[in-house]
């Protein structure tokens, strides 16, 4: 691709569309799917089983994420042997973790085993990361679309049906809809996913990350949602997101103010959290990836199993 990658050309957003990406991965996906770190770093035997009993229950997609890397496609593999039916997203592996020939390979090996089930998301993380490894960095948008040329022209090539992005800036999202399969925003509020959409384009797929707290009471439930995400809310490309979308200096308080988790976390009852779901899905996304945030660190299998119950009812 030449010029600036964030601008795409018609044709290539024509060649996205003609892949059906949004349509393919929301047929396969279905409306929900579970974000779980626990299905990376739980014990191999509980992963299996929790992967079995979410399979069995009706969810089609399991979403693990990159954290530092690591046997991130042998940890997707695993979940897919003990599902029969679920697809594996990876939200999301940095770019800087792994060559992109070597990323496509690895991404080959799992797809001949488990046609049509991974979806690898990519991210670009901070210069700060890449500089740290002896990178280069120009701008996110950039690198971005250099490795996404690398899985191109890999001996093994990652097609863009079989990839998405992880990011949060509209530059970005169009170079999602140009190049991938679409979009996993994380710790956005429903609201932004008009934005997303415009940028993305109509044929892509958009997936955003939702923080769930089962838990009525209030002051509780934000509690144990700040323990979940209230790290992310202190790095600057989360909060520079956030500000874009009309959150402030007040709201960036440790933890994160109550306006800001009320926002970007459903908690309550199954009935908020169905309605909350609903909003995102009613703004433009295709996908909602939820993510149980609970006091311990235990594979939240009861609110699975409850948020399972949800599963005929979204629309």
């Amino acid at each position: 691709m030449t010029g600036d990658p964030a601008t795409a050309s018609k044709d290539s957003g024509a060649a996205t569309s003609a892949h059906g990406n949004r349509a393919l991965w929301r047929e396969r996906l279905g409306r929900v799917g579970v974000w779980s770190m626990q299905l990376r770093t739980a014990p191999a035997q509980a992963i299996e089983h929790a992967a079995h009993d979410l399979d069995d229950a009706g969810f089609r997609a399991l979403w693990i994420p990159g954290l530092d890397g690591g046997p991130v496609f042998a940890d997707a593999q695993r979940l897919l042997t003990a599902t029969g039916q679920a697809s594996v997203v990876i939200g999301v592996q940095s770019i800087w973790k792994q060559e992109s020939a070597e990323l496509a390979a690895h991404a080959a090996t799992v797809e001949s085993r488990f046609p049509g089930r991974l979806l690898t998301g990519l991210g670009v993380s901070a210069a700060e990361v890449a500089r740290a490894l002896g990178k280069p960095f120009s701008t996110a948008v950039q690198e971005m679309d250099n490795y996404l040329q690398g899985l191109d022209d890999a001996p093994t090539p990652l097609a863009q049906q079989r990839r998405l992005l992880g990011s949060l800036g509209p530059a970005m999202a169009r170079l999602a809809g140009a190049r991938t399969a679409g979009l996993h925003p994380f710790l956005v509020p429903a609201e932004a996913a008009a934005g997303y959409r415009e940028n993305l384009g109509n044929d892509a797929l958009l997936a955003p990350h939702l923080a769930v707290v089962l838990d009525t009471d209030p002051s509780r439930a934000r509690e144990i949602a700040r323990g979940g995400i209230g790290f992310f809310l202190g790095l600057h490309t989360y909060q520079g997101n956030l500000r874009r979308l009309g959150f402030s200096d007040a709201d960036f308080v440790p933890g994160g103010s109550d306006r800001l988790i009320d926002a970007l976390v459903a908690w309550g009852d199954l009935d908020a959290v169905h309605a909350r779901i609903q909003q995102h899905l009613d703004a433009g996304a295709d996908h909602v990836a939820l993510h149980v945030i609970t006091p311990g660190q235990q594979i939240p299998s009861r609110q699975w199993a409850e948020l399972a119950t949800l599963l005929p009812h979204l629309t």
